[in-house]
C-alpha cells in the first residue's frame, strides 16, 4: 500500500508516558544519541560526548543562536486582584506586545494587571487567534525586569519547576527573542565545541526566533491544510560564506535543529540561494521534499503527527524515520525537549 504523505496520522507513534523528559540530563552532552544513517537506515546507539566521531574536518554546524524569554509572568488584575498568567509572544512596539494569557476571559481591553510590584500592563487590543495586545508599563528596561520576575516557557509536557533556567537555554545563545528553545543545542557543551573545533569541524550561525506555534498540533487529517507559523529569522554573512565555502570544499553542513533547518532551507526557496538575508519563514517541509541547503541533521525525539516528525521523515525518508523512532521507544530513550539527541546524516 502505498505510503499517504499528507495524512496526519501517517506520522503517529505510540509513546508511554514515562519516556517524556522532565529534568535535563546532567552533564549536557551525557545525553544518549542514536545515529541514523539515511541511506541505508542503518541505527546506531552513542552518547552526544561522542559526536566527533561521526563529523569530518571541513563539516560545518550551523546552530540557532536565539535565546529564550523568560516569558510567563503571574499576576494579578489590579482591579479585584484576580490572578491571571501572561506568555509574552513577540513585540509589536515600545513595550508592546501580543501575548496569551489566562483566563482570556478576564483580559478584556482597557483592563489592568499588575506583576510582582515590579510591571504593569494595560491591554489595548485583541489578535485574531485569540491572544491580546498589551501595553507594559515599568522603570527601565522590560527585559530586565522579565529577567528578574519572569518564568522560563516550558513546553505543557514538563511538569517539573525547572531549578535552574540557563538549562533551557544552549551555551551559545545570545539573541533575545524565543517563546521556546532551540532544543537541539541543549546537548553541547563548551568542552565539547572547542573538542570539535580543534578537529576542524566549523560552527555558523543564525537566528530564529521560535515561537509557541512549534507546540501548535496538526488538527487537520489532511496536512497541506495547517496553517504553518510565521518565525523572523536571520543569516549573518559570515555564516552564508562558511556555507558556500563548506559545499565548495566538499564539507558538509549539519543544521543544529528543525530551526536551523528550516532557516536554512526557507531562506534557500526565498532566495534561490544562501546569502545573508534577513525575514520571515512559514515553511512547512514533509515528504516528499527536496533539500538544497543541508547534509545532516541533529534533532531531538518529536511528538507524533507534529510537524517537526514530518520535517524528520522528510530528511531522512519516512520508513527509517518511523523505525529509528519505533527503536528509540524500545531502547527507552528520553523524548521531546529535554529527551535525547538524533544524529541523521
Amino acid at each position: 500500500m502505498a505510503i499517504e504523505w499528507t495524512k496526519r496520522s501517517t506520522y503517529a507513534y505510540d509513546l508511554p508516558q514515562a519516556l517524556i523528559a522532565q529534568t535535563p540530563v546532567e552533564p549536557r552532552s551525557a545525553s544518549r544519541m542514536l545515529c541514523l544513517n539515511r541511506e541505508t537506515g542503518e541505527i546506531a546507539h552513542h552518547h552526544f560526548f561522542e559526536l566527533e566521531q561521526f563529523l569530518k574536518p571541513g563539516d560545518l554546524l550551523v546552530m540557532n543562536d536565539s535565546r529564550v524569554l523568560p516569558a510567563r509572568l503571574y499576576g494579578v488584575k489590579t482591579e479585584n486582584q484576580t490572578p491571571i498568567e501572561f506568555l509574552l509572544l513577540k513585540p509589536l512596539g515600545e513595550k508592546v506586545w501580543e501575548i496569551i494569557c489566562k483566563p482570556a476571559k478576564k483580559a478584556k481591553i482597557g483592563t489592568r494587571f499588575s506583576f510582582g510590584g515590579k510591571l504593569e500592563a494595560e491591554v489595548l487590543g485583541m489578535t485574531e487567534d485569540g491572544g491580546r495586545q498589551v501595553r507594559f508599563h515599568c522603570d527601565g528596561s522590560l527585559y530586565a525586569v522579565l529577567d528578574e520576575i519572569g518564568h522560563m516557557p516550558l513546553p505543557p509536557y514538563i511538569t517539573e519547576t525547572l531549578r535552574d533556567k540557563e538549562r533551557y537555554q544552549t551555551v551559545y545563545s545570545r539573541e533575545l527573542g524565543s517563546a521556546a528553545a532551540p532544543t537541539a543545542g541543549l546537548h553541547f557543551t563548551p568542552e565539547l565545541l572547542n573538542q570539535l573545533k580543534e578537529n576542524g569541524v566549523d560552527t555558523a550561525f543564525v537566528t530564529l526566533h521560535v515561537g509557541l506555534g512549534t507546540f501548535r498540533p496538526v488538527k487537520e487529517d489532511d496536512i497541506r491544510s495547517h496553517h504553518m507559523h510565521i518565525e523572523h529569522y536571520s543569516i549573518p554573512e559570515e555564516t552564508a560564506e562558511k556555507i558556500r565555502r563548506t559545499k565548495e570544499n566538499g564539507g558538509r553542513v549539519i543544521a543544529v535543529g528543525t530551526t536551523s533547518c528550516r532557516t536554512l532551507e526557507g531562506a534557500f526557496r526565498e532566495h534561490g540561494t544562501i546569502c545573508a538575508c534577513e525575514g520571515d519563514t512559514g515553511i512547512f517541509i514533509y515528504p516528499p521534499y527536496e533539500f538544497q541547503c543541508i547534509d545532516g541533521l541533529i534533532t531531538n525525539f518529536h511528538l507524533p503527527e507534529s510537524t517537526l516528525i514530518m520535517l524528520v521523515s522528510a530528511f531522512a525518508g519516512y520508513e527509517h524515520t518511523m523505525h529509528a523512532y519505533q527503536t528509540a521507544v524500545q531502547q527507552q530513550y528520553r523524548f521531546f525537549s529535554f529527551g535525547d539527541s538524533m544524529l541523521i546524516l
